[in-house]
């Protein structure tokens, strides 16, 4: 996908079934500046590297990180000895991991396992490299804190189009009409997820990137959808509490597509792709399990109603 300086760089994962347009880096030149943003696993620079090749980018001047997941964030330290003169900029939560990143790889390992693997390990980030800013250089690229998806997750808004990486969900291209899901692994806290959302629709921006996947036109459309399927995804995971793990998966999936038309989609989606999205499923819920299981009888009830 092409947009005047604009331009994006899919990191497939081969080895791992349906992680094709999933995964993807975005580079931009502004201000006579070059920006990348989420450079994706350690897996994957090398094809990184030569998609920048492939388009003369042989600068970069910052690295924007919306999060530091392993998937977006993972290969940043190896990016930069390509790219010594980058700097990198992060939610103020993420620099000391990504400067020490064991517990932020062993946590991946513990959570993703083989997935994580494939991925490979996180490479530290020189100290001296990483920081957070509020605005980006003199890009006019201002950062939002906006946590949700994980504690440190930012958006970056440049002009009218917001770079979002996963304040609202997943997105997946299909023939018709919008898939989405939300993406809300532990630790999850629904009322800090709907500020973020928030706060990104009172930015008003016209179009919007997806870290999974993918540029919108429509931002507010999908935002609104965003924070709409929190609040709806909540309900069922209230609705649905109590059963075994494997059976309330299940059950969580079809009182969704009963409920979620934008999720209903999903039958739209490859073979492949659907499989990913519904091992991600349980991943969703479990933070929202986790949520429900921190509040009160009366407030669980609520939701369920």
């Amino acid at each position: 996908m092409t947009e005047q300086n604009l331009f994006c760089i899919d990191l497939d994962q081969p080895s791992l079934p349906g992680f094709r347009q999933f995964i993807s880096s975005w580079c931009w030149q502004t201000a006579g500046k070059r920006l990348l943003i989420d450079p994706g696993p350690l897996s994957t620079i090398p094809h990184l590297l030569k998609s920048l090749q492939a388009a003369g980018v042989d600068r970069l001047d910052y690295i924007l990180l919306t999060h530091i997941h392993i998937d977006h964030a993972g290969g940043t330290g190896e990016l930069l000895k390509y790219f010594p003169e980058a700097r990198v900029f992060v939610h103020p939560e993420g620099v000391r991991h990504m400067i020490e990143p064991t517990k932020l790889w062993q946590g991946s390992l513990k959570v993703l396992g083989k997935t994580a693997e494939a991925y490979g390990e996180i490479i530290p980030v020189p100290a001296d490299k990483i920081g957070f800013s509020e605005w980006i250089g003199e890009t006019g690229i201002r950062s939002y804190l906006t946590p949700g998806h994980a504690v440190h997750h930012c958006c970056y808004l440049a002009d009218d189009l917001l770079f979002a990486g996963e304040v609202a969900g997943v997105r997946a291209r299909i023939d018709n009409g919008i898939y989405m899901r939300p993406a809300t692994p532990p630790r999850f806290i629904l009322e800090v997820a709907l500020d973020s959302l928030q706060r990104m629709i009172e930015l008003a921006p016209k179009r919007m990137i997806f870290a999974h996947y993918g540029l919108v036109d429509e931002a507010l459309t999908h935002l609104k959808i965003g924070k709409g399927q929190l609040q709806l995804w909540v309900r069922g995971a209230a609705a649905t509490q109590g059963l075994e793990a494997e059976v309330r998966v299940e059950a969580f999936f079809n009182w969704l597509l009963e409920r979620d038309p934008n999720y209903a989609r999903i039958d739209q989606l490859a073979p492949d792709l659907l499989v990913r999205e519904r091992e991600f499923l349980g991943n969703t819920l479990r933070g929202m399990a986790e949520y429900i299981g921190s509040l009160s009888d009366a407030e669980r009830r609520a939701l369920a109603a």
